[in-house]
């Protein structure tokens, strides 16, 4: 009997194949968690987004969604938003805005986007319905997007309200509230 030990050190061919492996299983994980999309669900609807001022003259209900790279919830809610896009891409547009990017800093104003994510719900012909403020689950973005296809009213969730137009401005010579005459 000898008392030396087996030689446990690897060759340079199994070093090399193990790193290849463990290369081959780091992609394969980052490619199954991301549904086999380097990009990310947010940054896929980004992308694929008309811009507003398309979205809401062509004749199609529009989900404009308000939104930031940064945002968790935003995050969160994307994959079910990229369903929900897909599933209804014929008859709805899902237009994002991103509030960090100073190109859209005029419709945060108007739209007065005061947390994100924020949904503004638009009929065919542009004029808005109504918004959602906060993460929505797929069910709950599905039956806002079902109510805008149909011109139903929009399902009763928590944070969701209509819109009603403001009423004209009254005219200038008109007595005001603080007036004293």
């Amino acid at each position: 009997m000898s008392d030396s030990a087996p030689n446990s050190s690897l060759t340079t061919f199994q070093k090399v194949l193990l790193l290849v492996s463990a290369l081959v299983l780091a992609v394969g994980l980052f490619l199954v968690r991301n549904g086999g999309s380097i990009e990310s669900p947010l940054d896929q609807l980004a992308r694929r987004s008309l811009s507003p001022e398309v979205a809401l003259s062509n004749g199609r209900p529009t989900i404009l969604e308000f939104y930031a790279d940064w945002c968790e919830v935003c995050r969160e809610m994307a994959p079910a938003m990229l369903e929900v896009e897909q599933r209804h891409n014929a008859d709805l547009d899902v237009v994002l805005v991103n509030i960090d990017n100073p190109r859209w800093l005029d419709l945060t104003d108007r739209y007065d986007v005061t947390g994100i994510p924020q949904l503004n719900l638009f009929s065919p012909d542009g004029t808005m319905r109504g918004r959602s403020l906060g993460g929505r689950s797929e069910t709950e973005l599905d039956s806002i997007a079902n109510a805008l296809i149909e011109g139903s009213p929009l399902p009763a969730l928590a944070g969701v309200g209509s819109t009603s137009p403001l009423p004209e401005a009254a005219s200038a010579d008109s007595t005001g509230p603080r007036s004293h005459s």
